[in-house]
């Protein structure tokens, strides 16, 4: 087990899953997101990137593996990632140790870094709501709702408030106010795909980007896109996959970049093969197969020692 404890929040390495704790004072996406677990299957990389104030690190998802990302599609500013964690001078050296073992995990498992089909992560708990800009989006698990505010243009506050259920939904997108650009929540629904500007679309919000808090916005979006339909049939949820959100071929070598394709089965919960009474064979066939990686010069001599110690620690 891994502890490393910042004022920016908590990352906790149990081997299996990094648990995830915001700090008291972090931006309200994050606020808003609470603690979280990330299992192991849905990892694709870590890395600390060091600087003159201690540093920051960076766990690196597969693609389509957290709703929030993908809703996201990119463009989570610095301070709203929750998959980043600013790390004081005197914590430096843990942030190393939890790198190497999230590393040395992924070795052994055999993650594959590559996209995933559905989501591994179950996005923000429910009822979530979040905006701002001209009103206030919120779900309950089953409803979408929109209030607006008096500064709503006419055409949206005459009709009042909007509701219609996740069934109904084709389609999220979101995006922030960058520079003079107003941004957007904006829902497709079946049968109805709006031209509208976001400020006369009665399904959508127009995000104005005067307060850090209108970014809560992209929580609603995360949690619709993790109960649409499509993502209960397991299938990949109607939206671009985040630039960004799956770079981790750093798993090995801290580069933070990532081909994006692999076709293989990440194990599932409980799979991991470290659980008794298969454990002896199972290690056995990890330190093989570590071999033939390292005859194959697909390993570095360090990293080949470091996965094989952390195999043996399991003996």
């Amino acid at each position: 087990m891994t502890d490393i404890i910042t004022r920016d929040g908590t990352w906790h390495f149990d081997g299996d899953t990094l648990r995830v704790v915001p700090g008291g004072k972090v931006h309200p996406v994050r606020q808003g997101l609470g603690e979280f677990a990330v299992p192991l299957r849905a990892v694709a990389g870590i890395s600390f990137e060091p600087d003159r104030k201690g540093g920051r690190l960076r766990l690196r998802l597969r693609a389509g593996a957290c709703p929030v990302l993908r809703a996201a599609n990119g463009r989570l500013k610095g301070a709203s990632d929750p998959y980043q964690l600013t790390v004081e001078k005197d914590r430096t050296g843990v942030a190393g140790y939890l790198v190497d073992e999230v590393r040395n995990a992924l070795l052994i498992e055999q993650v594959p870094d590559g996209p995933v089909d559905g989501f591994l992560l179950p996005g923000p708990s429910v009822p979530v709501s979040g905006g701002g800009g001209d009103g206030t989006a919120s779900f309950d698990g089953e409803t979408v709702r929109l209030v607006w505010n008096w500064k709503a243009e006419e055409a949206k506050s005459s009709g009042g408030a909007v509701s219609f259920p996740v069934s109904e939904v084709t389609g999220v997108h979101w995006m922030p106010s960058i520079g003079l650009e107003n941004g957007f929540l904006r829902f497709d629904r079946s049968g109805s795909v709006s031209a509208l500007p976001a400020k006369f679309d009665p399904c959508a919000l127009d995000l104005w980007g005067l307060s850090r808090r209108e970014d809560t916005a992209v929580l609603v979006a995360a949690a619709v896109l993790a109960r649409m339909p499509t993502a209960r049939a397991g299938e990949r949820p109607p939206a671009l996959p985040a630039p960004g959100e799956d770079t981790a071929a750093g798993r090995r070598t801290g580069a933070g970049t990532d081909a994006g394709g692999d076709s293989g089965t990440a194990p599932g919960p409980g799979t991991g093969g470290l659980e008794a009474p298969a454990d002896h064979d199972v290690l056995l066939r990890r330190l093989r197969e570590l071999g033939e990686l390292h005859g194959a010069g697909i390993l570095t001599d360090d990293e080949f020692t470091a996965a094989k110690q952390a195999v043996l620690k399991r003996l």
